[in-house]
């Protein structure tokens, strides 16, 4: 049994008869009264974000995860298909066990936390970035670059994302997976 102390990002726990895994933290000490811990708690099994406040010292049950390395495969109606990179074992996953799903292309390599006791996958983690051809754009305007402008572009993937002016069909971006943003330019 671990203790408020013990929360960090990251940290999975069972919480009210679910798993959530701790997305954000602050710990808290008033002027008056007792120390306590603000948490916002992430469902891993449907998504839901709550906020709890638990008190100083109080006992939580955490829940062992092991990150396990997989390969993003393809997506059918059964839904998104992985394979081990290790063992070449294939899974699939629902949709709701998977946050930016919009932003996944095949042969992605992705992370999935399992829940280490009972052998079952909790959720996928993307890589922080990935780079992705952007396949249909409305061409940029010359001399309309004083502000920060963007327009938006359809990526490989068929998710919508806002690029800058100058970039153009068949350029290939690099973006933020968890909101779809922007980054740079890529030479690859």
């Amino acid at each position: 049994m671990a203790t408020t102390s013990d929360i960090k990002k990251g940290l999975c726990m069972h919480y009210k008869h679910d798993i959530y895994i701790v997305t954000d933290f602050q710990h808290v000490k008033p002027a008056r009264g007792p120390a306590f811990v603000r948490t916002s708690l992430k469902s891993m099994t449907n998504g839901k974000t709550i906020d709890n406040t638990f008190p100083s010292g109080h006992k939580i049950d955490v829940v062992r995860v092991e990150r396990r390395n997989f390969q993003y495969l393809y997506k059918d109606a059964s839904g998104f298909h992985f394979m081990n990179t290790e063992t070449y074992e294939q899974i699939f996953l629902e949709e709701k066990m998977i946050d930016a799903h919009q932003y996944m292309k095949e042969g992605l390599d992705v992370e999935i936390l399992y829940d280490a006791s009972e052998e079952k996958p909790l959720t996928v983690e993307l890589p922080q970035y990935s780079v992705v051809e952007i396949t249909y754009t409305e061409p940029g305007e010359k001399g309309n670059t004083s502000t920060n402008a963007f327009k938006p572009a359809t990526i490989e993937t068929g998710a919508e994302i806002r690029v800058p002016l100058f970039i153009n069909e068949g350029d290939k971006v690099k973006i933020e997976t968890a909101t779809g943003s922007y980054m740079e330019r890529s030479k690859a």
